[in-house]
């Protein structure tokens, strides 16, 4: 007796085929076959894709692979939109195929190529899927440039130009490797008007020399709020002389320590003693700028002036520069608006020696430096106390 498939056996067949290969699917698993038949040839391998066909929020940084059990894989292209490739390689044994960059944000990326058993039946690599579309792409900048020489109490900051909610995830991708295992931490310091902030400070003052690499691998990660990072960072520096400004308010003196010896004592006046507004904070300051000329105006204590040869020390209005017209009180008394006064020759020899990250040391005044005097106050907490700022 014999049996002859007829068009209604064929269309069932045909049916159960599909619900086969997209339950598959769903799984990451497609197993192709041929259509049932006197002289159908079924396709005897299995192809697992990463992550699975149709998948959308998929982060661009997540492993993507295509990897085919019992065969070989040829000419696999995984394409953007537009057409143009993804690098990727093959691997030697032609079994798996893996993507080797970072793909784009809210991007549909399709699969093409063929595949082999091991009997020689081919069968096409197809797919598809799209990465993840951020509420806000949020890229970042870190204050010390690749090459430059920086003072021994430099802290490392990351600016991120807007929230960072998961600070958890983006501490993970952050990293510092120093030349001598330096030992630091990272501290997550309250937002400014631009975005989130880290700084990265050593316990102790840097060792001069030492060899810092700075990486933030932040592309791809979630930063909560449906906020993701943007560009990576990496940075590589390193720290120069070791130069400290002792500066005690009580002496009328400003003192520059190199390399553990003295190298100059310059007369000075700090803030007014009288006026806890005018008071040369204590607490250990750190060098950020300096400018040749700088305009200084304040309407509550009616000035504009233009000094010479400032070196800002904190962001609250505090400079080291030139003033001339206290140079008969430098020495002696302390009647400036917080500044440290030097004569013009002094000031010009301390601005010469300068390098971004500084330590000036003040001591003897009443008010202490704190978070309200500006953008690094890394230095006034004890390294206890900076180790909880730590996300981690």
């Amino acid at each position: 007796m014999s049996f002859n498939a007829g068009p209604r056996n064929a269309a069932v067949a045909r049916i159960l085929l599909t619900l086969a290969v997209t339950v598959a699917a769903v799984l990451g698993v497609v197993t192709a076959t041929r259509a049932a038949g006197p002289s159908s040839t079924e396709f005897g391998a299995t192809l697992s894709f990463e992550p699975v066909a149709g998948a959308g929020d998929v982060s661009p940084t997540a492993p993507i692979s295509v990897t085919i059990t019992d065969g070989e894989l040829a000419d696999v292209v995984l394409q953007a939109p537009g057409g143009t490739p993804v690098a990727g390689e093959l691997a030697p044994d032609k079994q798996s195929w893996r993507v080797s960059e970072p793909l784009g944000y809210a991007k549909t990326y399709t699969w093409s190529g063929t595949a082999t058993d091991s009997g020689g039946t081919k069968a096409p690599v197809s797919g598809s899927f799209t990465t993840v579309k951020p509420v806000d792409k949020v890229n970042a900048v870190i204050n010390i440039g690749d090459n430059q020489v920086v003072g021994v109490a430099a802290p490392i900051t990351i600016q991120f130009y807007g929230r960072v909610a998961d600070r958890a995830a983006a501490q993970r991708a952050l990293s510092v490797q120093t030349s001598n295992d330096t030992e630091g931490a990272w501290g997550w310091l309250p937002d400014s008007d631009i975005g989130s902030r880290v700084h990265w400070r050593p316990k102790e003052y840097w060792k001069p020399g030492t060899k810092v690499t700075v990486g933030a691998k932040i592309y791809g990660v979630p930063f909560g709020a449906g906020n993701f990072g943007g560009d990576d960072l990496t940075s590589v520096f390193t720290i120069g002389r070791e130069q400290i400004v002792k500066a005690d308010v009580r002496s009328f003196q400003m003192i520059v320590m190199r390399d553990g010896a003295q190298v100059a004592s310059y007369p000075a006046s700090y803030g007014l003693d009288s006026d806890p507004d005018r008071n040369t904070r204590s607490g250990i300051h750190v060098v950020t700028e300096r400018i040749n000329d700088k305009r200084m105006i304040s309407q509550r204590y009616q000035y504009d002036v233009v000094v010479q040869w400032a070196v800002r020390i904190n962001n609250n209005g505090e400079f080291i520069h030139a003033n001339p017209a206290t140079t008969g009180v430098q020495g002696s008394s302390n009647v400036s608006h917080g500044c440290v006064n030097l004569s013009t020759n002094d000031a010009k020899a301390y601005y010469d020696s300068v390098l971004y990250g500084d330590p000036v040391e003040v001591t003897g005044s009443s008010v202490p430096l704190s978070a309200s005097d500006g953008d690094i106050w890394d230095w006034t907490l004890s390294w206890e106390q900076w180790q909880k700022l730590s996300a981690l």
